[in-house]
């Protein structure tokens, strides 16, 4: 038994990574390599580096309903989603976020909360961390006038679900920075995103039942059946009304039909 403990700590002192995957919010001093020698002191700024040691562009981090510029006081809503990374593990840990502003403040949801009560931050919560479509609604609240060019940092995280740093885990960073504005400027909103842009179309969600079961499998064969035979129908009367009906050179034809073919050979009329 004593082996067995001895043994237990050891691996856990060779593996600091294991169980530091935080699904109750990304904030806190960070500890890439287990020894002191990396600390991250924002991970908004510097990465998820106790995931993975580089950010990977095949996670696309994806920000709707940007404004080209921002106006003192004006409450923005946006939306945050992460494309791409290992496959989503329903029911367990799927992704999570830090998110960082220089200026305003970032509202709470039901899904995210500011880190140690600093509005300037924003995190997923544990909640947030489980979301099937990796997505989450975000509220930025603008600064007073004269504040000038407000920075966004956002670190977005992928993981796999299995509650430790090493695997599949993937993540990326989004950038940017929002001029000042006197009024709005009426060009809307846009989307911003890191990534390389191959995203796969999602797939489109099934509707209605299927034919056989609603129990119309017999019905279905006479209706296909029917079908076809109408079509042949009207191809052979197309052809006899073709060859019967509009051709001069048929025997049965009435003789004033035969008289005008006449008139028109020897040209007569």
């Amino acid at each position: 038994m004593r082996l067995l403990i001895i043994a237990s700590l050891v691996t856990l002192l060779l593996l600091p990574s294991i169980g530091q995957a935080l699904n109750t919010g990304i904030g806190s001093e960070q500890d890439s390599t287990g020894d002191g020698a990396n600390d991250i002191t924002d991970v908004a700024k510097k990465g998820c580096l106790c995931h993975s040691a580089a950010a990977t562009n095949s996670v696309q981090i994806v920000l709707d309903d940007v404004p080209y510029s921002w106006v003192a006081g004006q409450t923005y809503p946006l939306r945050l989603q992460l494309i791409g990374g290992p496959e989503v593990n329903t029911g367990s840990t799927t992704s999570g976020f830090s998110m960082r502003v220089s200026a305003g403040s970032l509202a709470e949801s039901d899904l995210t909360q500011n880190w140690d009560g600093d509005i300037q931050t924003l995190t997923h919560n544990a909640d947030g961390a489980k979301t099937d479509d990796r997505m989450w609604e975000i509220s930025w609240i603008a600064p007073d006038n004269g504040t000038g060019n407000v920075d966004f940092w956002i670190t977005g995280n992928s993981v796999d679900g299995d509650g430790l740093n090493i695997g599949e885990d993937s993540w990326n960073q989004l950038f940017f920075f929002l001029g000042e504005s006197d009024e709005d400027s009426g060009l809307g909103t846009r989307t911003i995103f890191a990534g390389d842009g191959q995203v796969s179309a999602p797939v489109a969600e099934e509707h209605g039942v299927e034919l056989h079961e609603m129990g119309a499998e017999l019905r279905a064969h006479w209706l296909g059946l029917l079908g076809f035979l109408s079509v042949i129908i009207v191809i052979v009367f197309s052809g006899l009304l073709l060859r019967y009906g509009f051709s001069s050179s048929y025997a049965g034809r009435s003789n004033q039909l035969r008289l005008r073919y006449k008139i028109r050979r020897r040209g007569d009329q």
